[in-house]
């Protein structure tokens, strides 16, 4: 069940014992990125390696075990192949190219099974606990992520008010260093 912990935002707990090791939830992601370090190595769609993957001949950046994992990801890749010709030769940031995945799933208003527990707009930014400097940081990464996504997007002043380019940085920012802890 969720629970709210004051000052440290929401929780889950289990209502009943659990086993050690016993798998408690498992769903896909609502958004992920394979590394710049794991391009090349991992399929984009499935994570398994492989060394015979076939590229995206659009993006020539994302590759695939096969047909099907590119036509399952194509949903999610779709726009990001269209962003990452745009910058060629340069290329996105990983924390760029998954804010990126975020705005576009939250742009096609997708659910994603994750969701069940948390949606996103449910994450906390923590923005008031992070320093002048990683603020700064993070206002860069947000500029970087308009200029990625300028092939997609415009005008980011017309995107909905859930759509805030600096605020997903301090969402994910504030999950990673959760996780990290």
């Amino acid at each position: 069940e969720r629970f709210a912990s004051p000052g440290k935002g929401s929780g889950l707990r289990s209502r009943r014992r659990v086993r050690p090791g016993e798998l408690l939830y498992r769903a896909e992601p609502f958004a992920y990125v394979v590394t710049k370090e794991q391009l090349g190595g991992v399929c984009e769609r499935c994570l398994r390696r492989n060394e015979h993957l076939h590229r995206c001949s659009q993006c020539k950046v994302a590759k695939y075990c096969g047909k099907s994992c590119q036509k399952e990801a194509w949903l999610d890749h779709k726009q990001e192949c269209r962003c990452l010709k745009s910058v060629e030769p340069n290329f996105p940031p990983d924390s760029v190219r998954l804010a990126g995945r975020i705005v576009f799933k939250l742009l096609r208003q997708s659910v994603c099974l994750s969701e069940r527990l948390y949606s996103f707009s449910d994450l906390q930014s923590n923005t008031e606990q992070l320093s002048e400097e990683m603020k700064d940081g993070l206002r860069h990464l947000a500029q970087t992520l308009q200029l990625y996504l300028k092939m997609e997007i415009q005008d980011a002043s017309h995107l909905p008010p859930v759509i805030d380019f600096f605020q997903i940085f301090t969402k994910v920012w504030s999950c990673d260093s959760a996780v990290e802890n």
